[in-house]
């Protein structure tokens, strides 16, 4: 029975009417869709930095030695006429050899100090070797661990030789001395940077890496050898680390053209821009640009380093140019060594690329290492000649009739491609080629908006832009324009900032240090800034003062705090969550912070952030509370008086709708916790005494067994199990757990007749938690000793104990985290686990040491009672006496060691249970301490420093660092379910026109009326029994819940896709079930009768189910009827109903109030009082009218309007059936009736406006559930009798189904839910003989 098959291939019809419904699927709220449920809460994974240059260097000597010899060529070389001649622009023949090889000297000096002014220069002209030993080894001896230069020119000597040596002179100059590289290298040592200007240079690279090698292999041996000669000498330094540019390679000679200089390769690496206009000028194309002679070029007006004039200009844009091409060549970690390193090094390399590009064009190939890649051919020197022609072509008229000069536009145009990448560019692509341009501009006033503007737009694509951009070296610019006082500039700079802290929090430390922070707050304290650059500011500053002490003292001497609190109530929500968080973070183990914050009661402020409609806001309100509190310093009584208060405000939030505040409030109170520690033990240990001596009322006689044991399944059972293994896993846990079941109290899993005697042991399949406490080993407080405590609590002995006022906040915070401990949300129940438990385990530890090692009682055979000297009995029930020793210690602040006599637990025994000891449950715990041997107790000892560490180093819950993704993650990209062509937008088109078609099909044949609804389409046997059926609106899946697991069936198919736990504690049940967002990516709502709530994804696919979000809907259900089978009328559970269009949820159950939950804010909205004193059956709503009608087990149905006040808004109340309501229905129309069904089988008809019924049918009697199909007016009863009866709206049986089709055909068991599809003819129904079947109307209607 394919429905749409015959639809997929009919002709568009009615196209208008499915677009109006396609419509209002895209206008319809999502609920629970947002980034705090589809994303695990926890920080990006932190990118490893390496931008920041661990080692900046600096070239702080220059060795510059020349071997000229003015006048006398050397023997190997034989030169054309005319040949090039100039040294450092020189002609050495035009003065006397003496004075030209001085000149030449002191010119090559000043070239370099262009470069790097403060370095010491020492020149050595025409040495013998004894003079560069001299010169090199003082050199290094003064530079220490910096770098050395050393420049060779060696045009007056012969060539470098193959064994390694280069040519220096005897003392009269009569003959030339070999010095060899390996002398060489152990004077200059490491770190050093070597020029070499001579023909054949490239075989002193080659010499210098063998003698670098050689130098290794020689250690190496010295380091076993100890009689080596090299084994007593300090280790020389390796090699490594030199740096080494060479004019040619090492079989080519220098070029001799007579229109270049002789030293063409010192020229390009010290002179660039001069060099370069001469080359331009010698290439044929110059002849394009008219009137430029090599003349012109030396009247360049202007100074290299003044950007405004042409020369500077141009050596700016030279600068720009070989960044980028070196950027876009080497490998990343190469250029930071060669071009971020060290100045004159960058500059050497830079000046380097040029030098490639000229000298190749007179087939001579420089040489460097380490080794760069080809980078003469760069597109980007065809911009370099570009400009050198824009440049140039003026010069005639600047120079001959004054001119102004028109400045380049290539900066302009670069940023213009920058442009285009950052527009046109796909996702996954190469970096932009222009980066370090941008880079460089943002020195020019004329560009730098529009740079930061480009700069932000691209750090906005997500982490790997701002690793890119600080790479390229963006760091001091963006530092150093913090000190402008340009408003323009403040919204770019926030932004960038805020792009990078939320990459690379580490730059907090450079902020602080160049008072760069002040910038941040006077943004923030900037009421015309618009909010969204507020909240870059306040989160730049939340990183500056997170766990950085020298930041929070800036930020505080700043007025940070009283800044944030004037921002508390801005409409911007994230700006609110930033500012709480920035507190938080400032006064976090800072406490003249927390005084200022005290001073300026900022907790008073910050807790009306507590009931913000935004979940986040709400948490960042409870972490920057919970810092509050969580300050180790001295304690003085006002202190604790407003860590009281705060705690008993933070209690408040115990049933937030939302997990991630109720995380946040368990991390908050632990802080209270480990600040009162003493207190806290001592309130544990009255629980632990109260709930030893105690039986739980149980609740109502139960109809099941194993229903009295409040035993959540551990976290030993997987939370989701998935259905094979689902049984085996349930019987290895039990058998595993037997062992583990010593430190479970006395619960008796089956609830014998000895339920809670001591001498019973719990065999129960939870018998521990496996998430360990301070060591790992088991937690002291299983969950079933804490869940009976928190039952216990609230009507124990312990109200008559708390006499001192101080006292009861303890008790009560106490009982907060037992309730947290038992939350439905398994992250916040496991974190309120480890706090009990620290605090169990130290007040055992503390109070009773002496027990631990009197193991003599061990060898008792029976059961001891527990009554001992000093202890008082407990009768069950009865409330005991005052022990006099635990109240005194509750009064005072700190407890006193209990007297030796009261007994640490019940003593212990032996069970009869396969013959194992088991002791107290504290006992194996502290006995494994002290077995472990001295180091081990003293590390797990009393001293509460390193147990106080334990308990706050593990507890956080990565909020902060989740809400800090925000900043790295692209702000400006639209939003992927905006993107018309995404996949995620068609997918949602595809499900919205299925959701159409489902509407108009199903439409069409209940409009032609169902005479019979008997054709059973599915069978199948459900693993529990079913308590709650579900259809899905639109796909063919139907989820059907047993008593804690829910499974999931494709009707059509008749497969079984999905089987999970539900994870309800064992003595409760579902009750009720609802699809949210059935109309789009479904999730499944599940409620059960304790009033808790849990919201499911990803079930019934492939994937794993998982659980969206959970919370207690209803805290107060009482337990009074609890723990009927569901077949019986007498427990409610939970009932809900569910409203897409306004994202409410309306809850309610066995209590006196309707409770509406916004699933939007996840709070509670609304409280609206029954006004009855029996439990709510049925709950419907409209939303259209804001009406909500609740059938009640008295048997009255009420109607509610919710838009007046909690006395007004019961508008009808119909008494008129005399037994527990089944089903109470509105119809969604706009004068939709009230229909309502009770246990005697009446069905009356209401118009909301007159008080009594419009019309009444009889159906049968026994009545166990009903359903009513909203579009087709039928509706069907279950009942006791096994049977199910279908009729129509004027009262007439349709059908009556009795047996189950099929061979054998038996009986239909009792009914034990129905429930109708909300468009389809369909009815499925579950009985308790398991089965599960669907009925519809007849085929030829289908």
């Amino acid at each position: 029975m394919k429905m749409d098959s015959d639809l997929l291939h009919s002709p568009a019809v009615g196209l208008a009417e499915e677009e109006e419904a396609d419509m209002n699927d895209w206008k319809l709220p999502l609920a629970f869709m947002k980034k705090r449920h589809s994303e695990k809460i926890e920080g990006s994974k932190a990118l490893a930095q390496s931008w920041r240059m661990k080692d900046r260097m600096k070239t702080v000597s220059v060795a510059l030695v020349l071997c000229l010899n003015v006048g006398v060529d050397p023997p190997d070389v034989v030169k054309t006429s005319p040949c090039a001649r100039l040294e450092c622009w020189i002609d050495p023949l035009s003065m006397s050899p003496q004075k030209a090889l001085e000149t030449i000297g002191a010119n090559l000096q000043k070239q370099y100090e262009n470069w790097q002014p403060r370095a010491r220069y020492k020149q050595s002209l025409d040495p013998t070797v004894d003079e560069v030993k001299k010169l090199c080894t003082s050199l290094r001896r003064n530079a220490k661990e910096e770098r050395v230069l050393f420049h060779y020119n060696g045009h007056g000597v012969p060539r470098p030789t193959v064994n390694g040596e280069i040519w220096v002179f005897n003392k009269n100059y009569t003959q030339y001395i070999p010095l060899s590289i390996y002398d060489l290298q152990t004077w200059m040592g490491s770190p050093s940077i070597f020029v070499y200007d001579c023909s054949n240079a490239g075989i002193i690279v080659k010499s210098f890496k063998q003698f670098a090698l050689q130098r290794e292999q020689e250690l190496e041996v010295a380091a076993i050898n100890p009689s080596h000669p090299l084994a007593q000498m300090p280790l020389p330094p390796s090699m490594k680390n030199c740096i080494q540019l060479a004019a040619c390679e090492a079989s080519e000679l220098l070029p001799m053209n007579p229109d270049l200089p002789a030293d063409l390769f010192t020229s390009c690496l010290t002179t660039p821009i001069k060099i370069a206009l001469r080359w331009f000028c010698m290439q044929k194309s110059a002849k394009l640009v008219p009137g430029v002679t090599l003349d012109l070029i030396e009247k360049i007006p202007g100074r290299l380093n003044d950007r405004r004039t042409p020369l500077g200009e141009l050596n700016w844009i030279f600068t720009a140019i070989t960044d980028t091409i070196a950027w876009n060549v080497l490998p990343r970690d190469l250029f930071q060594k060669l071009f971020r390193q060290d100045l004159l090094v960058a500059s050497l390399f830079r000046n380097f690329l040029l030098a490639e590009r000229i000298m190749r064009s007179y087939n001579c190939t420089p040489v460097s290492s380490p080794r760069l890649p080809p980078t003469y051919m760069h597109a980007m020197w065809q911009a370099w000649d570009l400009a050198v022609d824009i440049c140039l072509s003026q010069l005639p008229t600047i120079i001959e009739e004054g001119t102004a000069f028109r400045h380049s536009p290539f900066f302009a145009e670069q940023l213009t491609a920058f442009q285009v990448w950052l527009t046109m560019g796909v996702e996954n692509r190469n970096p932009p080629e222009q980066l370090p341009i941008v880079l460089q501009v943002l020195l020019s006033q004329v560009h730098r908006l529009r740079a930061l503007d480009l700069l932000g737009r691209f750090l906005d694509l997500g982490p790997w832009a701002v690793s890119l951009a600080l790479s390229v070296g963006i760091f001091p610019y963006v530092l150093k324009l913090l000190q402008s006082s340009a408003r323009e500039l403040r919204p770019l700079l926030v932004f960038i900032w805020a792009k990078i802290l939320a990459v690379d929090s580490s730059c907090q430390a450079d902020l602080v240090k160049d008072n760069g922070h002040k910038y941040f707050l006077s943004v923030l304290a900037d009421s015309y800034m618009p909010a969204e650059h507020r909240t870059m500011a306040v989160f730049i500053l939340a990183v500056i003062v997170n766990s950085y002490n020298t930041g929070q003292e800036a930020c505080l001497q700043g007025n940070l705090i009283a800044n944030c609190l004037e921002q508390l109530s801005d409409p911007h929500p994230l700006l609110r969550q930033w500012v709480a968080i920035c507190l938080g973070r400032i006064w976090q183990n800072f406490d003249p912070a927390r005084w200022c914050g005290v001073r300026d009661s900022a907790h008073e402020k910050l807790y009306t952030l507590l009931s913000d409609p935004i979940p986040e806001v709400r948490c960042a309100a409870v972490f920057a509370l919970g810092t509050f509190v969580g300050n180790s310093a001295e304690r003085t009584d006002h202190s604790t008086t407003i860590d009281h208060n705060v705690a008993m405000m933070l209690a408040q939030l115990i049933n937030d709708g939302s997990p991630v505040v109720r995380k946040e409030l368990v991390v908050a109170l632990s802080h209270l916790v480990v600040q009162y520690e003493s207190n806290f033990c001592t309130v544990a240990l009255q629980f632990i005494e109260e709930e030893k001596n105690y039986t739980v009322p149980s609740p109502a006689n139960t109809a099941e067994p194993g229903n009295l044991t409040p035993v959540r399944d551990s976290p030993a059972i997987p939370r989701l199990r998935s259905v094979n293994s689902y049984t085996n896993i349930r019987a290895a846990t039990t058998a595993r757990n037997l062992n583990k079941s010593l430190q479970n109290l006395n619960l008796n899993e089956e609830g014998g007749p000895a339920a809670f005697s001591p001498g019973n042991l719990s065999t129960s399949s939870s018998a521990s938690s496996t998430l360990g406490s301070p060591d790992n080993d088991e937690y002291i407080l299983s969950f079933e000793t804490i869940d009976k405590m928190r039952r216990v609590s609230s009507y124990s002995s312990l109200n008559s104990l708390i006499g001192v006022s101080f006292n009861s906040v303890y008790t009560q915070i106490w009982r907060v985290l037992l309730h947290l401990a038992a939350d439905p949300f398994p992250e916040v129940s496991d974190l309120a686990m480890k706090v009990l438990n620290s605090i169990a385990y130290k007040a055992t530890m503390n109070a009773r040491p002496q027990r631990i090692l009197d193991s003599g009682s061990l060898t008792q055979s029976a059961p001891a009672s527990p009554t001992s000297k000093g202890m008082h009995i407990h009768q069950a029930g009865g409330s005991p006496p005052m022990p006099s020793t635990s109240s005194s210690s509750l009064t005072n602040e700190v407890p006193k060691p209990p007297a030796r006599e009261q007994p640490a637990t019940r003593p212990p025994y032996t069970p009869t249970l396969g013959g194992q000891a088991p002791h107290s449950h504290q006992f194996p715990r502290t006995r494994k301490m002290f077995d472990k041997g001295p180091e081990q107790a003293a590390e797990d000892g009393d001293e509460p420093g390193g147990h106080r560490n334990y308990i706050s180093a593990a507890l956080q819950t990565g909020l902060c660092d989740w809400s800090a993704k925000y900043f790295a993650q692209p702000v400006m990209k639209i939003p992927e379910e905006h993107d018309l062509e995404s996949q995620v937008r068609m997918e949602r088109q595809w499900r919205f026109l299925r959701n159409t078609r489902v509407r108009r099909q199903s439409r069409g044949i209940t409009q032609r009326g169902v005479s019979r609804l008997d054709d059973q389409i599915f069978i199948n046997r459900n693993p529990g029994v079913p308590s709650v059926v579900k259809f899905h609106p639109f796909n063919t899946c139907i989820a059907v819940a047993d008593k804690d697991s829910i499974c999931f069936w494709d009707w059509e198919k008749g497969e079984r896709l999905d089987y999970f736990y539900n994870g309800n504690p064992r003595y409760t049940r579902i009750t009720a079930m609802e699809y949210l967002n059935g109309h789009d990516c479904s999730l499944l709502l599940t409620a059960t009768d304790d009033g808790a709530l849990r919201i499911w994804k990803n079930f019934a696919d492939q994937k794993n189910p998982e659980m969206v979000t959970a919370w207690q809907g209803l805290s107060d259900m009482l337990p009074t009827t609890r723990g009927q089978p569901s077949t019986s009328a007498h427990s409610a559970g939970m009932v809900v109903d569910w409203e897409q269009e306004t994202g409410l949820l309306m809850t309610s159950g066995d209590v006196r109030v309707i409770r509406i939950w916004d699933t939007d804010r996840e709070m509670k909205v609304q409280d609206i009082p029954t006004g009855a004193d029996s439990c709510v059956t049925s709950l419907s709503c409209d939303s259209q009218r804001s009406l909500i009608v609740a059938g009640l087990g008295d048997g009255s149905v009420r109607v509610f309007d919710r838009r007046m006040g909690p006395n007004e808004c019961r508008v009808m109340t119909y008494r008129e059936h005399g037994a527990w309501v089944v089903k109470a229905h509105l119809q969604k129309e706009t004068d939709g009736h009230i229909i309502s069904v009770s246990v005697n089988g009446d069905v009356r008809f209401f118009e909301p406006r007159t008080p009594d019924s419009i019309n009444v049918l009889q159906t049968v009697k026994g009545l166990t559930a009903l359903d009513i199909h909203p579009q087709a007016n039928l509706f069907a009863c279950g009942s006791m009798n096994q049977f199910i009866a279908v009729y129509n709206a004027n009262g007439d049986v349709i059908s009556n189904i009795k047996y189950y089709d099929g061979f054998m055909g038996q009986r239909i068991g009792a009914i034990s839910c129905l429930a109708f599809h909300p468009y389809w003819p369909h009815l499925a129904v579950g009985s308790n003989d398991y089965y599960m079947s669907i009925y519809s109307a007849e085929k030829r209607l289908r």
